[in-house]
């Protein structure tokens, strides 16, 4: 797993490197992040570097119409798969756990989790993300890893990584700005800059306990295993 820095662009990193049946991820053909809308010139010339052909972006309507992404001319397809119906604002609005969104999203979005897996598959390098790169791209990434056969700690530690890359001025400034909105919401903190492994844990033993766990959850909403065999050889070598 590789850190990248990429100005404008915050949780960078190549997934390559995990361990897994077989071997270890790929180098160079699964990425994650935060959104584009600040890419800088540098910042382009690096995302550049890194052949993306395919841009998966997880954000709804109003947030792509918010902070559309600065990759005009870079030559990328994007397709996007917004994780939830509604607004992101919603989370703050029903003041959500991690858990409760997580298996919202679960319960939810699961033909468009499917969906996620199945663009990856298409095109390669591929490049995830949603605004901050924490919790819908957490649950997307950790999903593929997984149907790829990463081993669920390595998956469960490359989603908690994103709490640590998380700049501590985006995090005071975001902080500040939900605390004024929603005053009396319990989980701002948790929702807007935290990624703790019991909340990929969690949701990896729910997907065990309803589906016989995260494979069998994408099988159960029409993942073909043809597809899951060519997604372990595109990850892993």
């Amino acid at each position: 797993m590789t850190v990248h820095d990429v100005p404008g662009v915050f949780n960078v990193r190549d997934v390559g490197g995990l361990p897994a049946d077989g071997g270890r991820t790929r180098d160079g053909v699964l990425f994650r992040s935060g959104h584009l809308a600040r890419l800088t010139s540098e910042g382009r010339e690096r995302l550049a570097a890194f052949g993306i052909r395919r841009i998966v972006d997880l954000r709804d309507e109003q947030e792509r119409r918010d902070e559309p992404s600065r990759i005009d001319g870079l030559g990328v397809e994007t397709v996007c798969l917004p994780m939830f119906a509604g607004s992101a604002a919603s989370f703050f609005d029903d003041d959500l756990s991690l858990d409760d969104l997580y298996r919202a999203l679960v319960d939810g979005s699961a033909s468009r989790l499917v969906e996620v897996v199945r663009a990856v598959l298409a095109a390669q390098p591929v490049l995830v993300h949603c605004t901050v790169g924490k919790d819908r791209t957490g649950l997307s990434v950790a999903l593929v890893l997984a149907a790829a056969g990463v081993d669920e700690e390595a998956v469960v530690a490359d989603y908690a990584r994103t709490e640590h890359l998380l700049p501590v001025a985006r995090n005071d400034a975001v902080l500040r700005f939900l605390r004024a909105r929603y005053p009396h919401a319990r989980h701002l903190e948790d929702l807007a800059t935290r990624s703790p492994a019991e909340a990929m844990r969690a949701v990896f033993e729910d997907l065990r306990l309803r589906y016989g766990g995260p494979v069998d959850y994408l099988r159960a909403y029409g993942l073909r295993d043809d597809e899951i065999a060519e997604l372990r050889r595109i990850l892993i070598a």
